[in-house]
């Protein structure tokens, strides 16, 4: 059940991340003031979606993970610190302050610097996820052979 609770909020993390720098870059370069300000205050409602999913990915997977001596493992919560860190001094942050800058019709160049800031720490979570999904479904697969042999 962990294992299942620990992929669905992966995925959802993953989804929401991605989902949330699609939107931006395609406000940023195919819409209006408007429809950046959206985005940006659309971003900061959908953190009630990516938080709980980044809590429950990173909570499941130290439980999961914990006693493992596999470098695989190691290297998952390597990642997972670093996208916290992230997530909470950058991509957080960011996002109140351009939501905030966008309700306001401040878009200059403070605005385009955190902007590209959040972007380029938005993908580095995305690489990061989708590495540790990667090095998940391979724990997976090595664990379905194993338990298939103990019986």
């Amino acid at each position: 059940m962990k294992t299942r609770i620990h992929a669905a909020a992966g995925v959802i993390a993953l989804i929401t991340v991605a989902a949330f720098w699609l939107s931006t870059v395609t406000a940023e370069l195919f819409g209006d003031a408007a429809t950046i300000a959206t985005v940006k205050t659309s971003v900061l409602i959908g953190m009630a979606v990516l938080i709980p999913a980044m809590i429950g990915a990173g909570a499941s997977g130290f439980s999961l993970g914990k006693g493992w001596k596999s470098p695989v493992v190691a290297r998952k919560k390597r990642r997972m610190r670093i996208i916290a860190a992230n997530g909470l001094l950058v991509l957080v942050p960011s996002a109140f302050l351009l939501s905030s800058f966008a309700d306001s019709g401040r878009f200059d160049t403070m605005f385009m610097i955190v902007q590209a800031i959040e972007l380029a720490a938005g993908a580095v979570n995305i690489a990061l996820l989708l590495l540790n999904m990667r090095d998940g479904l391979s724990l997976r697969r090595k664990a379905i052979p194993l338990a298939a042999r103990a019986r």
